[in-house]
């Protein structure tokens, strides 16, 4: 025992422990928190050491004890400063091994809802796809549907139209055979005019209503598609030569009107014309009248759609509200015009016959036959300008139009009338300069294509 004390006394640990404590204390303030603790880290070690040999002298000494004189001073002093010792490294223990438990519990918790977040995300993504997916097929389907309405219809024109031509003939026949009979007996005559009657075809209403509804209604579809695709389309082309959005929606608007003006004026005229035809050898149950609108719905090749789209085009050129100056040659939206032409003069075969309503810039604005654009103010009584016309059918509204609606004074705008010369086709010479008058429109040259 005697010579482990030496040992320890002349180790001089107890003096390297004072003076690191000392340099400790010193440092302490200029030290930074890593510096510190490696420190307390180095002194803790060094204790350690140091409690070690001590422990091992008490050992030595208490075999030495045989009366066991010093087992009260072991229990009185010793073990109270141990238990001490040992609640404080317990506590500290506990203290770090809760702080990583809540840390850990804070990461799995981020992790769980970072987890949540990106299932809902995907779910979400699934979600859009599924219905990308049914409205491409909602899509497909209706253009499918379409196309076998209009094929329907174009069967039903094509057997009506031959069985048409099959009474014409078989007129014709019966009319020939009169004719002869005649000239050889009036007995025969008799028998002959009475076979002619029996073999007219007979006319059926109800056949003929049904063919005049499934027209219809494929001329109620391609209206919509017309406002629903090529009018998007020719605002696209315009957009590229104006840049106020107004300015374009109206001249389309003006070129719908215009289309229908045309196409009614034009089948008027061949009306006229067919039932002067017709009249002239015209046998069966219908009408005259019936008998002219059947005859022009089967042969719309007569109709010249491409003298409606110039006189179009020449009332455009025209026309006082279309803002200053005419540098767009109109024919740019033939293919919108001439779609539409072909469209009212088909509507014009139907039996009662659709037409189109007739817009005033700042009318009251009517719910039941307008719908307002999506620039409109929707607290506004009146409307601004059309942007479509509505359909209409024995002023009952089939199809609604589009308006904007704004709350501003209507005023008359600094207007151009263009040349009454009708000259459909403009085109600016190389190199020359316009100038607008319009404060929000600048609109390009170009030439027709």
């Amino acid at each position: 025992m005697a010579q482990d004390l030496r040992s320890l006394v002349g180790s001089g640990s107890a003096r390297e422990l004072q003076e690191k404590l000392e340099n400790w204390q010193r440092d302490y303030e200029m030290n930074s928190f890593g510096e510190n603790l490696n420190r307390c880290c180095e002194i803790l070690e060094l204790n350690t050491a140091i409690q070690k040999r001590l422990f091992s002298i008490l050992n030595e000494t208490s075999r030495e004890d045989t009366l066991n004189e010093g087992a009260d001073t072991i229990k009185n002093r010793l073990l109270p400063s141990l238990a001490s010792g040992g609640e404080n490294s317990l506590s500290i223990t506990e203290g770090s091994i809760g702080g990583e438990l809540q840390l850990r519990g804070l990461a799995s918790n981020q992790s769980c809802q970072l987890q949540e977040l990106e299932d809902k995300l995907y779910a979400t993504r699934m979600q859009i796809k599924q219905m990308e997916q049914d409205l491409r097929a909602s899509c497909a389907e209706e253009c499918k549907t379409l196309r076998q309405l209009q094929q329907l219809n174009d069967y039903e024109q094509e057997i009506q139209t031959l069985r048409n031509e099959i009474s014409l003939l078989d007129a014709q026949k019966s009319l020939l055979q009169s004719r002869l009979v005649r000239s050889r007996s009036p007995f025969r005559c008799s028998v002959s005019k009475s076979r002619s009657a029996v073999s007219v075809r007979t006319w059926s209403p109800a056949r003929a209503g049904r063919v005049n509804a499934s027209h219809r209604a494929c001329i109620i579809a391609r209206f919509g598609f017309i406002y629903a695709q090529e009018r998007l389309d020719a605002e696209t082309l315009l957009r590229a030569f104006i840049c106020d959005m107004e300015t374009v929606q109206r001249i389309i608007y003006i070129a719908a009107v215009e289309s229908f003006r045309a196409a009614k004026m034009a089948f008027w005229k061949l009306k006229i014309s067919v039932k002067e035809t017709l009249a002239l050898d015209h046998v069966g149950p219908e009408s005259l009248e019936v008998a002219a609108l059947d005859y022009i719905a089967r042969h719309k090749d007569l109709y010249d759609v491409c003298q409606s789209v110039q006189e179009v085009v020449c009332s455009m050129n025209v026309n006082p509200k279309i803002p200053y100056p005419p540098e767009v040659d109109f024919f740019l939206i033939r293919t919108l015009i001439r779609e539409l032409c072909c469209l009212a003069f088909s509507m014009q075969t139907l039996i009662p016959p659709l037409d189109i309503a007739l817009g005033v810039d700042g009318e009251l604005f009517n719910r039941a036959m307008y719908y307002r654009s999506c620039d409109s103010d929707f607290t506004a009584p009146f409307v601004a300008y059309h942007v479509w016309p509505a359909l209409m059918e024995n002023g009952a509204v089939i199809v609604k139009g589009e308006v904007v609606t704004k709350k501003i004074v209507l005023c008359s705008r600094r207007r151009r009338i263009r040349s009454r010369s009708c000259s459909c086709g403009r085109r600016l010479r190389s190199g020359q300069v316009t100038r607008s008058r319009s404060l929000s429109t600048v609109r390009i040259k170009t030439s027709r294509y």
